[in-house]
């Protein structure tokens, strides 16, 4: 009897340990205790990674204990067993590193040199052949009325090197909800899947600050980055003379591993205000423009973590008519793997957006998509559903 009753326990405490779990992760700066946006949040046993919201949320099931790596460029990486989690939030708080001061730092070289030198690197260091899986996720505003919602969970396969990267891609389950104005190209909608990691693996988006012409656009400074010792930033700022739209350029980088942890920009206010308003029929009138893309180095592999991009446009239409378009995308990778998938040519997801995609859903997988929904979020597509 005594046996029999070991025996039961052991196996019910099995079965409890082996029951999987939701875990809730509220990220927070520690010195303001206002929530931190884009923290990875990395399960080791799984090889998940996940990205918090502006909430600072992240949301995600787990069997049995795992080691939990939680970084941020600007804050100090924190590691700790699942098993310190409780059932219900959980606060996990980052130490910002910050200095006092901007440290500017001086170089022989222009930056600009610096900054393809770094480019080529980091070019070189991505993890080719690999297989990111991908969770997508867009908005679409026409006329301040979100109107469309959509999102997707595909594999990429990447193969190439050297700025001649390509990918195919098998999508696993996608979902498209809500209705769009006859006469919104279906271009407007989401990425151009086609391309879209060959550009990030390219660093197509800093093309603008690579040409030779550049120098004379932009002032290029170097810096010590104030929210992390560990890291330099590269700020490319348009000059008052320069003509047409043009971006605020901020590149993180390793100078130890010579190596681009982020990239982003956001259309400068100077150029926004000397832009002349476009009136022939079908142009696009640029209010708004931001991207930002982060990617993770571990101790073997270099990848794309995430993207998220944003633009607001009014397009001039015929009878003196605009149509103000404003689409939000986002690019999480939740899973890699330096292994190739096994697939039919047929398989193989060749269209440009998922917008024309029949729906295909087995699973609440936006529920375990590596970016948490925010309350916001949810109601958005709640009243579009």
């Amino acid at each position: 009897m005594k046996k029999a009753i070991l025996l039961f326990f052991l196996v019910f405490s099995f079965t409890i340990s082996a029951q999987e779990v939701e875990h809730t992760i509220i990220v927070k700066d520690a010195d303001t205790n206002n929530p931190i946006e884009d923290v990875s949040v990395y399960i080791t046993k799984t090889k998940q990674l996940l990205l918090s919201n502006s909430e600072g949320k992240v949301t995600f099931d787990l069997t049995g204990i795992s080691n939990i790596q939680v970084s941020h460029s600007s804050y100090v990486t924190v590691n700790f067993r699942s098993s310190a989690l409780l059932k219900t939030d959980n606060i996990i708080y980052l130490k910002n590193n910050t200095k006092d001061l901007d440290e500017i730092i001086i170089t022989k070289q222009h930056p600009q040199k610096i900054l393809k030198a770094l480019v080529q690197n980091s070019i070189k260091q991505l993890t080719v052949p690999a297989r990111l899986k991908v969770y997508s996720r867009e908005f679409f505003k026409m006329n301040g009325t979100y109107s469309y919602y959509n999102d997707g969970l595909m594999n990429f396969q990447i193969f190439g090197r050297d700025k001649n990267f390509k990918s195919n891609i098998l999508v696993e389950q996608n979902r498209s909800i809500g209705l769009i104005d006859e006469e919104i190209s279906g271009d407007v909608l989401g990425y151009n899947l086609n391309n879209i990691m060959e550009n990030y693996y390219n660093f197509k988006y800093l093309e603008p600050i690579l040409a030779e012409r550049a120098k004379k656009d932009y002032e290029f400074v170097i810096k010590v980055y104030s929210a992390n010792n560990n890291y330099n930033l590269i700020s490319a700022t348009p000059l008052d003379e320069g003509k047409g739209l043009k971006d605020d350029f901020t590149i993180i980088y390793d100078p130890k591993k010579k190596l681009i942890i982020e990239v982003s920009s956001i259309i400068a206010p100077s150029s926004l205000t000397r832009s002349k308003e476009k009136t022939a029929v079908g142009s696009k009138n640029i209010y708004k423009s931001i991207f930002k893309t982060i990617y993770r180095v571990d101790t073997q592999n270099y990848y794309l973590a995430s993207s998220k991009e944003e633009i607001g446009f009014e397009r001039v239409d015929k009878h003196n008519k605009t149509t103000d378009i404003e689409v939000r995308n986002y690019f999480v990778t939740t899973n890699f793997s330096n292994q190739n998938y096994i697939y039919k040519e047929s398989e193989v997801f060749k269209d440009k957006t998922l917008y024309n995609k029949k729906n295909v859903i087995l699973s609440d997988y936006w529920n375990v998509s590596g970016l948490a929904a925010t309350a916001e979020e949810k109601e958005i597509i709640d009243k579009i559903e």
